[in-house]
């Protein structure tokens, strides 16, 4: 069966391909993310965890789904002049997930390792040692971006991709201007990207031609002096839905007031 999975983090134009610069470094973080359904329907709740010791960074991003299933990423890389990829891996598994996968790669031994279930369930393990280029981007795709700078012109980040096999594509990126939203009330900007997945050879011919494509992703930064992400648009498997990934902040259950608690009333 023809699978291709897109990870996490265009064009007739020419396309840079290096190293990013590294412009803002990234440092202790702790967010809260909603994945939702492209009609709002949330289906998800996310922690973002990011740690730095040294020039190393962690960043570790889990899904908890009302079904049950967990999508579990760790990307750990450095930042010097610019960003290197250490480790990956992105677990997906619960009945959100038709086909259970497990990627890891490490860079230092080239050494990719792919754990998948077939359509009969039967668990499969593929590991490659590959030739990894030094940009690879895997879970690095939005600290990327942020650090492109304003207005970048159409730049292209190497991924590797289970299809269950795992293999090397390029994802073609291209800045789309900006959009408004707003935060109660106030009104902001955020820029837009897109991000095609360029499978190249006979085997992109073919995705192309028996509908195999992934679809276009699309991500929201707010950029300044301090860019971050606001929102994302992606592949959630291999032939299943667009998910969408948003900021959330914390509900806090409705309490009386001190005053009332307290049996304290003001007098005027």
């Amino acid at each position: 069966m023809f699978r291709i999975m897109m990870i996490f983090a265009t064009l007739s134009l020419p396309l840079r391909a290096a190293n990013v610069p590294l412009r803002y470094k990234e440092g202790l973080t702790h967010g809260f993310l909603v994945l939702s359904t492209l009609d709002g329907n949330p289906i998800a709740v996310g922690d973002l965890e990011e740690v730095v010791r040294g020039r190393r960074v962690t960043n570790h991003l889990v899904y908890h789904f009302k079904d049950g299933s967990v999508q579990d990423e760790t990307t750990v890389f450095s930042q010097g002049r610019s960003f290197r990829l250490i480790t990956y891996r992105l677990i997906q598994k619960g009945p959100s997930f038709p086909h259970p996968s497990d990627l890891s790669i490490a860079t230092s031994s080239g050494q990719v390792t792919v754990r998948y279930s077939d359509d009969k369930g039967n668990e499969k393990v593929d590991t490659e040692r590959m030739k990894l280029p030094t940009d690879l981007a895997n879970g690095m795709v939005l600290t990327l971006l942020k650090n492109l700078g304003s207005n970048p012109g159409p730049f292209e980040l190497p991924i590797v991709i289970s299809t269950p096999k795992p293999r090397l594509v390029k994802l073609q990126i291209s800045s789309q201007g900006t959009e408004p939203f707003a935060l109660v009330g106030a009104k902001r900007e955020a820029a837009r990207y897109v991000i095609k997945v360029d499978i190249g050879g006979v085997t992109g011919v073919l995705a192309s031609l028996f509908g195999k494509q992934p679809p276009d992703a699309h991500l929201w930064i707010i950029g300044g002096d301090a860019p971050t992400f606001v929102k994302s648009e992606t592949l959630s498997y291999p032939g299943g839905p667009v998910w969408r990934t948003e900021l959330v902040s914390p509900v806090w259950p409705k309490t009386e007031s001190p005053e009332k608690k307290s049996g304290y009333t003001e007098k005027h």
